[in-house]
């Protein structure tokens, strides 16, 4: 699997700064692989350490923190000597080990030199712990997404797509009609495959969505079984009834979060952690309501929210939505299908970086997020899931705030009218906070 992450590890390898690193992101997204495959590739060799797998090294480092004793006691263990220019330091699932997640405080501080990753599936949790002291200010960090619809492209061997997109989206040139819809029928593939790196390659080896779904499913339940094992007992379940509600608060015409769709009589008290939990797993992505201002965080209401999956393909799953009507053209008219669209949307601006945040006026006008650009400029994104295009909340909103100009995502190819920019669906992944301030 080709990432494009891999070039942010070259980046840091390269920095004369460099930290220790500690890679975030949700469960089977390809962290463990990705760093492996960037050991092999730039350094003569690797040191890797699973945390729950090894005890032996677990236990050395309970004794001992001290950056000198971790390299001896690695050597004597893995009998092998750790070049500090030459060899990788991999310590998998960190979060298994506090004392071990504390060592890469003593490395920046004691042993720059050497070259250390620390990464976890559920480190984002583990750090949010309220008696968890963190190491703030010794480690770089980097969050591993699935992979987006480009990297979908770049590994079924459509790179040259890729640029006729990019050349489209910073032209506003229409593609041609052929070449269009053979985006539009990869982008619809990806609705139902996702971006699960077994899942993408599932499907490249087989040429079939069908077979992906298991794959699917296995992710879902190792996502509740980490919830069960890494939580407490009695929020277990909650946490699970919240993920297992998230198709049902996407169907509905007004997708803002609601506790009593989890459990009747819900509230924020109850289920508030839960949410939590998800979000720092990186399980689901939070799309957060605003006013217009900027910068937009000043302006948030953080009491009203959407809760995306992380991957769509997943979300495809959870809500046993049948792929064939994802396929069949006539059928992806369907309102149904917007929930997957949103969501596919909100991954993919999650992906660039680019913060969540949507907007409601109190007459029902709705736009479905809110972008701001690296100048400040305030650009509004509405998501269409077809080629039917029109909109009152978009041209509420022009009318209201005077925008740069607006976006609007569907299955229509680019263009530019009416101070709205037609961007399709499949080439989201061209939009970051640089792009917005071109236009």
């Amino acid at each position: 699997m080709e990432r494009k992450a891999m070039d942010d590890l070259v980046a840091w390898k390269s920095s004369k700064n460099r930290k220790p690193l500690l890679l975030y992101g949700a469960r089977q997204v390809g962290k463990t692989f990705l760093v492996k495959e960037f050991g092999n590739k730039f350094f003569e060799d690797v040191i890797y350490v699973n945390f729950e797998t090894n005890d032996i090294i677990g236990k050395l480092i309970d004794e001992d923190i001290n950056p000198q004793s971790i390299i001896k006691n690695l050597e004597i263990v893995f009998n092998k000597v750790i070049d500090k220019e030459k060899t990788l330091i991999f310590f998998d699932e960190i979060q298994r080990n506090t004392r071990a997640l504390t060592s890469l405080k003593y490395f920046c501080e004691n042993a720059p030199e050497y070259y250390v990753i620390g990464a976890g599936s559920l480190l984002g949790v583990h750090i949010n712990r309220k008696d968890f002291s963190f190491p703030v200010g010794k480690v770089d960090f980097l969050t591993i997404y699935p992979l987006s619809f480009e990297e979908f492209l770049i590994n079924t061997n459509n790179s040259l797509l890729i640029d006729k997109i990019k050349e489209c989206f910073k032209l506003n040139k229409p593609m041609p009609d052929l070449i269009h819809k053979k985006a539009l029928d990869l982008y619809y593939d990806y609705l139902s495959v996702g971006g699960m790196p077994e899942v993408v390659k599932e499907f490249i080896n087989l040429n079939s969505t069908i077979n992906a779904i298991d794959y699917q499913k296995d992710i879902i339940e190792s996502y509740k079984n980490d919830i069960t094992k890494y939580s407490e007992i009695s929020d277990a379940p909650k946490i699970i009834a919240t993920f297992d509600s998230i198709p049902v608060q996407l169907a509905k015409d007004n997708k803002k979060f609601q506790y009593k769709l989890v459990q009747k009589g819900g509230t924020s008290t109850i289920f508030g952690d839960s949410i939590n939990w998800l979000v720092n797993a990186g399980i689901v992505n939070k799309c957060v309501k605003t006013k217009i201002g900027v910068p937009l965080k000043m302006y948030e209401e953080l009491d009203s929210f959407k809760l995306y999956m992380n991957d769509v393909g997943l979300l495809t799953n959870l809500s046993e939505f049948p792929i064939y009507l994802i396929k069949n053209r006539e059928a992806v008219n369907e309102m149904m299908i917007g929930m997957l669209t949103e969501n596919y949307v909100a991954s993919s601006l999650k992906y660039n970086n680019l913060n969540l945040n949507y907007w409601k006026s109190d007459y029902d006008s709705e736009i479905d997020f809110i972008l701001q650009s690296e100048k400040g400029l305030i650009i509004p994104l509405e998501v269409k899931t077809s080629s039917h295009i029109k909109s009152r909340s978009l041209n509420n909103y022009m009318k209201e705030f005077n925008p740069e100009y607006g976006i609007r995502l569907s299955s229509k190819n680019f263009g530019f009218k009416n101070n709205i920019k037609s961007v399709p669906l499949y080439a989201v992944f061209c939009i970051n906070k640089k792009s917005l301030d071109i236009g």
